[in-house]
């Protein structure tokens, strides 16, 4: 939906008072360009952290009040960021932020990642017709008539869909090509597309307590020139609630967190087969603090499996 002038008051007046803290907030890292990694298809460049849509995101694209999702976006680009990755199964969350995106004038400086799938829950075959008229419509509502990366959900029917996508890709509608899963359940289906496909990009779940895609997942994404989006690097809320009000541990400092946010997304960014990460958040200041997750050092192996066995020796949430 369109905001309001009171929104639209709310909107500048939230930000220029996160602006006025100073860059470390505003921007996450003072000083500290995003790191940029390439997409391996195509050598381009994306930073490293982006935005999801999902669960908070979504609740208030869905409400009266979008003046803090517009913030979110405003914050992603101001702080170096581009890629925006939605769905049309996240609610309002793809309408609402296409929309928001081209009054903010953000629509170009975002890398537009969306998904397609019809295919019935739990498996079976897609209508072609309907998927063609849900990527139409996401087309729609992103506001131009190419977008950067569409990814078949949960590999549904894979045939069908990404068969769409790859005709579309060839007639330059489409830059990149992809498929999700986040279901561990897929991921031996998730390994034969990637070997019989030729993807662009694959996106999974991955924390630093939910590693089981390190076993063939991220190795083969690496071997097969696939480049790799993270969601729900938190666990959803999970991770949080297992640090509760812990402090972070001294040696956090080395590869710069300076939060745990920027402890969880930082573990994830310490795999060299990941790209980009897309933490769902629908508050400035969250956005601020993940993008700060992608600047300065990133944790070695060596930390890295610190860092899980840290993680690992908290209680469960």
């Amino acid at each position: 939906m369109t905001m309001n002038r009171r929104q639209w008051m709310g909107l500048a007046l939230g930000t220029g008072a996160a602006l006025s803290l100073g860059p470390r907030f505003a921007f996450g890292a003072a000083s500290r360009p995003l790191i940029t990694r390439p997409i391996p298809s195509s050598g381009e460049q994306v930073p490293v952290i982006g935005l999801g849509s999902s669960a908070t995101f979504r609740s208030v694209a869905e409400g009266e009040d979008v003046a803090g999702i517009a913030e979110v976006l405003r914050t992603l680009v101001e702080g170096g960021g581009s890629v925006f990755d939605t769905a049309p199964s996240y609610g309002a969350s793809e309408q609402v932020a296409g929309r928001l995106a081209q009054e903010l004038g953000l629509a170009r400086k975002l890398f537009w990642a969306t998904k397609v799938n019809v295919a019935p829950r739990g498996g079976g075959s897609a209508d072609p017709a309907a998927a063609r008229a849900q990527v139409e419509e996401s087309f729609r509502r992103a506001g131009t008539g190419t977008i950067d990366l569409i990814q078949v959900h949960n590999l549904g029917d894979v045939p069908v869909q990404l068969g769409i996508l790859k005709e579309l890709k060839a007639a330059k509608r489409l830059r990149y090509v992809g498929v999700t899963s986040t279901s561990k359940e897929q991921y031996g289906a998730l390994a034969r597309v990637m070997r019989e496909e030729p993807l662009d990009f694959i996106g999974v779940d991955y924390a630093v307590d939910n590693r089981s895609v390190e076993e063939t997942i991220l190795p083969l994404a690496i071997e097969r020139g696939i480049a790799v989006m993270v969601y729900v690097p938190f666990g959803r809320t999970r991770l949080f609630q297992r640090v509760g009000d812990r402090p972070l541990p001294g040696w956090a400092a080395e590869f710069d967190a300076g939060s745990w946010a920027q402890f969880f997304i930082k573990f994830v960014l310490g795999h060299p087969a990941v790209t980009v990460v897309t933490p769902a958040t629908s508050k400035a200041r969250n956005m601020a603090d993940n993008l700060g997750g992608g600047a300065g050092r990133v944790p070695d192996e060596q930390t890295r499996r610190r860092m899980a066995e840290f993680v690992d020796a908290l209680p469960q949430a």
